[in-house]
């Protein structure tokens, strides 16, 4: 059983109906207990960074959160449940995230409509399993103001958008021999970035429309929203929970 976190964020039940109809049963809960039982979780969600973080707080969920979150199981974060891995945002202000990702999350460059709104190609390496029989440059829908920005190793620590302590490296992108091995940092709870795939799109900026670290993985877009190929890519999701991958 598939469980979808509800913080009060986000049309979870388009997830829910999306998960039933590739025959992948999943139930919409606020309950640590359920989410914690649970084969996968998928935590999905629209609206502001900080509100999602306090109201996570207030449900007594993020410690079963962080738990869904150790490696130890196939782990789906959605649009805003994708930024909220992150260390940090800058909307509204600095505030932390999850911190299970290293990188920080900034609003989209000026010269562009924001947001940014409906579909738009997605390109991949052909490594990572979501995207499994999903052509680079297949198109997904998108409904967002700010991007993740993926820290790396491959340049010094640097800041931007006024955030601190965040390496915040656009570019950089590594695949491990086994990405599937990863597991948290003992000591920050992030991930080893070594380990990040990363698919791309371009809007004003080129930034990380999804990524694969581990056992988890994370999209920017709706695939729920998206489709033909959304549904494969829950299709790919549910396949990896049933083995145990």
């Amino acid at each position: 059983m598939i469980a979808i976190v509800d913080y009060g964020r986000g049309n979870l039940g388009s997830v829910e109906k999306a998960f039933r109809r590739v025959g992948s049963p999943a139930v919409i809960t606020q309950d640590p207990r359920i989410v914690d039982d649970a084969q996968a979780v998928v935590l999905p969600g629209d609206g502001a960074f900080h509100d999602a973080m306090s109201n996570l707080d207030r449900l007594g969920l993020l410690p079963a959160l962080r738990r869904a979150l150790d490696g130890r199981r196939p782990f789906l974060g959605i649009c805003l449940g994708y930024q909220l891995l992150f260390s940090a945002s800058e909307e509204f202000g600095e505030g932390r995230g999850l911190d299970v990702v290293p990188g920080a999350v900034r609003r989209l460059p000026a010269g562009q409509k924001i947001p940014h709104m409906g579909w738009n190609r997605v390109e991949h390496a052909g490594d990572l399993a979501l995207f499994d029989g999903i052509a680079s440059g297949a198109r997904f829908y998108f409904v967002h103001s700010y991007y993740p920005v993926v820290a790396g190793t491959s340049r010094p620590a640097l800041t931007e958008g006024g955030l601190t302590q965040v390496r915040v490296v656009p570019d950089a992108r590594s695949v491990a021999p086994d990405a599937r091995s990863a597991a948290p940092d003992a000591r920050s709870g992030a991930l080893d970035v070594g380990s990040l795939r990363v698919a791309w799109c371009e809007y004003g900026i080129r930034f990380a429309a999804a990524i694969e670290v581990g056992r988890i993985h994370a999209t920017q877009f709706h695939p729920e929203k998206s489709q033909g190929w959304g549904i494969r890519m829950l299709e790919n999701f549910a396949a990896i929970v049933k083995d145990g991958r």
